[in-house]
């Protein structure tokens, strides 16, 4: 999507640290050629279609198992509040570049591209429409993707950004028109700030945007947002450890029996589909990484606890 600028800084920074100590901790399975073959780069999947390990750009997004050893990583997503799209860590090989291109294809029309440096080099150096800057570690930037643009690592170590596309919402566009104007101070985000449940409440907020008019909207955003902040109280404990599975469960169990008794189905987005049913294809469908997996064991859990 275009932009007034080419690049533009946002004035919202995360703890690069925290961030590196996430990436480092990853297993280097996790890590995979980039799907341009572009010698020297590679990439981590953090969110694609299902969650699942594949580069496909389309379809309902879920987040990967090595998002969900992330917490940081989420926590900066959350922070942003958007709609997310496929998004990656992705790594630059010393010495490496990406070939100076422009992003044509449709997608590129519907979506940004946020970077957030986590490894990087002064050496590093980002050129989009004759501008070339450096971004440091922490920073967050975004770029008009439909300008010929490049990357450089001159550097004698890897270059690694993690690399968020969204079709916006949330605070996006506001920090967006922010960092045009230049001159508003930057707001850093702490480890620990933001509930990773405002992942999955973006979504929400998209769906309220998208709404017509209805008596039951206000009950079932109502309900939604109870649901978000039940899931953060329950991530700040267990975050993605099994032990944790069967309340994740319960929660999401107890939402749908909610909204049915609300009911609402006839609540409608503007483009005419069900509120309930893109509810469940952009969100519900998308909670847990392995459903099946979490849903077995909820269930041995039940059946252990009505046996005993």
């Amino acid at each position: 999507m275009e932009l007034g600028r080419p690049l533009v800084k946002l004035p919202i920074g995360f703890d690069a640290q925290a961030l590196e100590a996430e990436v480092r901790a990853l297993p280097k399975s996790a890590w995979v050629p980039h799907p341009t073959g572009f010698v020297g780069n590679e990439a981590v999947r953090l969110i694609t279609p299902g969650g699942r390990p594949t580069d496909d750009l389309y379809g309902e997004m879920g987040p990967t198992e090595q998002l969900l050893a992330c917490p940081y990583i989420m926590e900066v997503m959350a922070a942003i509040g958007s709609v997310w799209g496929r998004s990656r860590l992705m790594g630059l090989g010393a010495g490496a570049d990406v070939p100076p291109h422009i992003d044509s294809h449709y997608y590129w029309r519907t979506h940004w591209r946020i970077h957030i440096p986590v490894i990087t080099n002064p050496a590093v150096t980002f050129k989009c429409g004759g501008e070339s800057v450096h971004m440091k570690a922490g920073e967050c930037w975004v770029f008009d993707s439909f300008r010929a643009h490049t990357v450089r690592n001159a550097g004698t170590e890897q270059r690694i950004h993690l690399v968020l596309d969204t079709v916006g919402g949330g605070r996006l566009r506001e920090l967006i028109e922010a960092g045009e104007r230049g001159g508003a101070s930057e707001e850093f985000v702490k480890p620990g700030t933001f509930a990773t449940g405002g992942l999955a409440y973006a979504h929400v907020a998209f769906l309220a945007e998208h709404a017509v008019p209805h008596p039951l909207i206000g009950p079932v955003l109502k309900r939604l947002d109870d649901f978000a902040s039940d899931w953060a109280a329950v991530w700040a404990q267990y975050e993605a450890d099994e032990a944790g599975w069967p309340d994740y469960v319960r929660l999401q169990e107890a939402l749908k029996r909610d909204l049915s008794t609300i009911g609402g189905g006839s609540v409608q987005l503007k483009n005419r589909l069900s509120f309930y049913l893109v509810l469940d294809h952009m969100v519900l469908l998308n909670l847990f990484g392995d459903a099946s997996a979490v849903e077995a064991k909820a269930a041995g859990e039940t059946k252990r606890r009505l046996a005993s």
